[in-house]
C-alpha cells in the first residue's frame, strides 16, 4: 500500500500553472521594506505591520493608507508585531498590548493588562472564524480569550510557562496552543493535554500551528514541520521543505497558512545562514520559492492568502505576491482512465477507455488510505466523497497493465 503511494506520487503529478511573483517596496508605496507581519481582510485589503506603524493597501484602487501614533494617539506602539481581523475590525499586537481598528470607529481601542490581558507582550492573535467574540491572544505569559466583552486568561501550569505563539481550532471547537519551548497543548474546554518531543514532536520550539479541514495539525517548529493526525496518535515529519546544502538541512518554520485548495504554505528562514524562502505542499510534494524565483528577499517574516489564493509574503526587504493556482485538477493527456466531475462536492465517476480497473484506492493529503475497493463491474464506477472532508485527495487506479494516479479536489 505504501509502495503504491510512493509510486503514484513519483510518476503522476498535479498540473500547475506557472507562478507569477510581484514585488512591492517603498518605491511602490510601502511604508517600510522591513515588514514584520501581514494580513488580508475580508475585502481583500492587505494590511502591513512595520516598525513605523500600520499600513493598508487596497489592490482594487491601488491606494495606500498609513496609521501611526502621531495621527492616531490611541495607538499603543508603531512597532507592529502581529495582525489579524474579523468582519469589521483589525486587531494589531505589539510589545505594549492590543489595539483594535473598527470601521466605523471607535478607532484603535486599546486592551492591556489593565483590561485583563495576561501580558502586554503579544505573540499572536487568532480568530475562530470571523467572529468578533471569539479571539485568542497569545502572549509571553499564556493566552487571553476575548469573548466580545471580557478577557479570560490561561497560563502556567495549564499552559507551558514560555507562553503561546499561536492558537488553532479543530472541527470539534477544541483549542490547540503552540508554545515557544513546550510543544503544543490541546484544550477541550476542560482538560489541557500536552504533546512534545516525548510524544514524537520534532522540537519543543513551536513557532506556528494550523489545522487543515481533515483535522491534521500542521506544527511549525525550529527543526521543521510535524503533522499530528486527526486521531492525535501519529506524527509525520518534514525537515527539508526548502532545500539547503548539507549539512544544513533542517527548516525552521516561521509561519504556516492554508489556501482554498487545501495546500499548505510555510515560510522558512535559517538565521545563521541568512537564507530562506517559501515552500508549498500540494498533497504529494513540496515546491519552494526563493530569491532566485523573484521573491523580494530571503528573510521571510509572515504569510497571508487572499480570496484568489494569491500568497502575500512579508520579508525584511519588501513584500512579494505569489500567484500560483492550478490550471486544473486533472490528469495527463495520455490517460486511459477518465474521472469527472473534478472538483466535486459528492460523487466521482470513472470511465476506463481501454483497461479494466482492478483496484481503486483513495489517499488523503498525508498519504493515509481513506477508501479502497475492487470493482465488480466496469459499468459507471463511482466513488462517493460526500462523507469526506474538503481538500485534495489522490486516487490510484490499477489495472493488469498499468497504474494511474489522479488528483481530486473535494469542495
Amino acid at each position: 500500500m505504501k509502495k503504491i503511494v510512493i509510486l503514484s506520487i513519483s510518476v503522476f503529478a498535479l498540473q500547475l500553472g506557472a507562478q507569477t511573483i510581484t514585488n512591492y517596496t517603498i518605491a511602490d508605496g510601502l511604508a517600510s521594506n522591513f515588514v514584520e507581519c501581514i494580513h488580508v481582510d475580508v475585502d481583500d485589503n492587505i494590511w502591513f505591520g512595520t516598525s513605523i506603524g500600520l499600513q493598508n493597501y487596497d489592490p482594487s484602487t491601488l491606494n495606500w493608507t498609513n496609521f501611526n501614533s502621531t495621527t492616531y494617539p490611541n495607538m499603543l506602539s508603531n512597532n507592529i508585531k502581529v495582525i489579524n481581523g474579523t468582519i469589521n475590525s483589525i486587531w494589531i499586537g505589539s510589545d505594549y498590548g492590543i489595539n483594535v481598528w473598527n470601521d466605523p470607529g471607535p478607532f484603535f481601542t486599546a486592551y492591556t493588562t489593565s483590561n485583563g490581558l495576561n501580558s502586554n507582550q503579544v505573540k499572536s492573535i487568532d480568530v475562530n472564524g470571523n467572529s468578533p467574540d471569539d479571539i485568542w491572544i497569545g502572549t509571553n505569559m499564556g493566552v487571553s480569550h476575548f469573548d466580545g466583552i471580557n478577557l479570560i486568561s490561561y497560563s502556567s501550569p495549564d499552559l507551558h510557562w514560555s507562553g503561546v505563539n499561536a492558537t488553532a481550532f479543530d472541527s470539534n471547537g477544541d483549542k490547540w496552543f503552540a508554545s515557544p519551548l513546550g510543544g503544543i497543548t490541546h484544550f477541550d474546554g476542560i482538560t489541557f493535554t500536552t504533546y512534545d518531543t516525548s510524544n514524537g514532536l520534532l522540537s519543543q520550539n513551536v513557532i506556528d500551528l494550523i489545522i487543515d479541514n481533515q483535522d491534521n495539525k500542521w506544527i511549525g517548529t525550529g527543526s521543521g514541520m510535524s503533522v499530528l493526525d486527526a486521531s492525535n496518535t501519529s506524527f509525520t515529519h518534514y525537515t527539508q521543505m526548502y532545500l539547503l546544502a548539507p549539512p544544513d538541512t533542517l527548516n525552521p518554520v516561521v509561519d504556516i497558512e492554508i489556501d482554498s485548495y487545501g495546500r499548505i504554505w510555510t515560510a522558512i528562514y535559517v538565521g545563521y545562514l541568512a537564507e530562506g524562502g517559501v515552500a508549498m505542499w500540494d498533497g504529494s510534494q513540496w515546491i519552494d520559492f526563493d530569491i532566485s524565483d523573484g521573491l523580494a528577499g530571503p528573510n521571510v517574516k509572515d504569510l497571508a492568502i487572499d480570496s484568489a489564493d494569491n500568497v502575500w509574503v512579508a520579508t525584511s526587504t519588501g513584500v512579494s505576491k505569489i500567484s500560483f493556482a492550478p490550471t486544473q485538477t486533472s490528469n495527463f493527456s495520455k490517460s486511459r482512465m477518465h474521472l469527472y466531475p473534478n472538483p466535486t462536492t459528492g460523487k466521482i465517476y470513472i470511465n476506463s477507455l481501454e483497461e479494466e480497473i482492478n483496484t481503486i484506492a483513495v489517499y488523503n493529503s498525508l498519504g493515509s488510505i481513506v477508501y479502497f475497493v475492487r470493482p465488480t463491474s466496469q459499468q459507471k464506477i463511482e466513488i462517493d466523497f460526500s462523507s469526506l472532508q474538503k481538500g485534495l485527495y489522490s486516487i490510484s487506479l490499477i489495472s493488469d497493465k498499468e497504474m494511474e494516479s489522479h488528483k481530486v479536489f473535494v469542495q
